[in-house]
């Protein structure tokens, strides 16, 4: 796959993606816990078919230290042993509310319940903003066939310097 255009070296889409990074860094510094941010980042993305994105929150989250076991089981996280009742939640939640074409209702209220069961309200809110972002990163990355394998981590960020 050869990528349609280079949104990093583009004036506008540069940019939008450093006022988008700034709004991730919202994220990022609320309590919701780090490994919850990078494990629905990484299960929406793999839902939207993003090799950018699973390539970027993969690295991101082993060098923030998170298991590499774990990060091979997000995709099947249901059949899975190694995820908290809170990171269970979360990860319905992300798929419920990437997959919004498949439900009449988005996210379930069963589902809504869960997570509320285990995130506060600013981290409620952190969660619904994450999966919000993820799912937009997903899209303009497919788009522009922006390729997976090649990110490092913290290089999003030092390329919005």
């Amino acid at each position: 796959m050869e990528t349609r255009i280079n949104l990093f070296e583009n004036p506008i889409s540069a940019k939008f993606f450093k006022r988008f990074a700034n709004a991730g860094l919202v994220i990022q510094q609320s309590s919701l816990p780090h490994s919850v941010q990078e494990l629905v980042s990484l299960r929406a993305s793999q839902i939207n078919g993003c090799g950018w994105c699973i390539d970027m929150h993969t690295k991101e989250a082993t060098a923030a230290g998170e298991n590499a076991v774990r990060l091979h089981l997000v995709a099947a996280w249901r059949e899975s042993t190694v995820f908290t009742d809170a990171e269970r939640a979360a990860l319905a939640f992300a798929e419920e509310g990437t997959r919004l074409a498949d439900a009449h209702q988005g996210v379930s209220d069963e589902t809504w319940a869960q997570v509320r069961k285990h995130f506060d309200d600013d981290q409620l809110a952190a969660l619904v903003c994450q999966v919000g972002l993820i799912n937009a990163a997903n899209r303009v990355a497919v788009i522009a066939h922006q390729p997976g394998g090649s990110y490092e981590a913290g290089m999003f960020a030092a390329a919005l310097g």
